[in-house]
């Protein structure tokens, strides 16, 4: 996805803390905790591609669902979130 055609917004759903400590090129930081209030200002077409990740893939699981649940139809959650994307080495 990273490196398709296609928009996405990658959105890192840790703590701030753990956004600053480290995180994905282009990520916008929004944590699961005010996700659900704060997507409609972030994100006002619900057919966006948005790419969730976390620390371990599932706090960004329970924010997809959450936002599939509000109407967004195309979300998707890293798998291993942010561990897994250092093991990629897609981060330094």
């Amino acid at each position: 996805m990273l490196t398709g055609e296609a928009d996405l917004l990658i959105i890192d759903v840790r703590e701030r803390h753990e956004f600053e400590a480290g995180h994905l090129a282009g990520a916008v930081h929004v944590s699961k905790g005010v996700l659900e209030r704060d997507i409609e200002a972030l994100v006002g077409n619900v057919d966006a591609r948005l790419v969730l990740y976390c620390g371990g893939g599932f706090r960004s699981a329970i924010a997809a669902a959450s936002l599939v649940d509000m109407g967004y139809t195309d979300v998707w959650s890293v798998w291993g979130g942010w561990r897994a994307i250092k093991a990629a080495g897609l981060v330094e």
